[in-house]
């Protein structure tokens, strides 16, 4: 029994830094498990900074660093966190790195800052974040912790991200601020124009551009919820 349990251990040791399990901790957040289009979690955020793709991308950064570096910290001190007060430990490491991220913005890029001000202190909140500090970090080895919060941050992220493509595309005409309607117009003559859809930069426009991403990425997956 004494044997058994050693080759375990070496097996274990042994693990490749990329392996398949280690792999799926990524590529499943992706697609398959996706924090927004499956799981339904971050849904504000998804709809509230969407309108351009400039706050989105630096959105989306935001909530992989917060994310990896508050399941990295997690799962460092996860035989010595308290159960009791283990949400409360989670809260302040989270908040600390979210006030991190809110004074790099106010010092170094103050108009984004302003943008995303409230949005960014809502990340928080965020039960993508709590959620994976909570079932993963707290049970497992800061790499794989890692590697589990970049999995679902980057799920996060190119949702919101496409979501936003289409949003400012369509609704503005442009894309990271770059007209790209004028100039499909100006190839074709002045008689020539696009129009914009207003209802894209509403909240409605991200609800119905988020609905197709869904309906899409789940009649490609089969998925079907029960």
């Amino acid at each position: 029994m004494s044997t058994e349990t050693a080759e375990v251990k070496e097996t274990k040791a042994s693990e490749a830094l990329f392996s398949k399990r280690r792999k799926k901790l990524i590529s499943d957040p992706l697609i398959d498990d996706n924090p927004i289009t499956i799981q339904v979690l971050g849904i504000c955020s998804a709809l509230a900074v969407t309108t351009q793709m400039q706050p989105t991308l630096v959105m989306a950064i935001s909530v992989i660093f917060v994310m990896v570096m508050a399941n990295l910290t997690i799962s460092l001190l996860r035989n010595t966190i308290p159960s009791r007060v283990r949400i409360i430990v989670q809260l302040a490491v989270v908040a600390s790195l979210v006030t991190l991220v809110n004074e790099i913005l106010k010092a170094f890029a103050y108009d984004m800052y302003k943008e995303l001000s409230v949005f960014v202190g809502l990340i928080i909140t965020n039960c993508i974040v709590m959620g994976r500090l909570e079932a993963f970090a707290l049970g497992n080895k800061p790499y794989d912790s890692v590697l589990d919060g970049f999995g679902s941050a980057l799920g996060y992220s190119w949702i919101i991200l496409a979501v936003a493509f289409f949003r400012e595309l369509l609704g503005s005409g442009s894309v990271f601020g770059v007209e790209i309607y004028d100039g499909i117009s100006s190839l074709f003559g002045g008689e020539f124009s696009l129009a914009t859809n207003g209802l894209m930069v509403s909240p409605v426009g991200a609800f119905i551009i988020l609905g197709l991403i869904i309906w899409v990425q789940r009649t490609k997956t089969g998925y079907v919820e029960h």
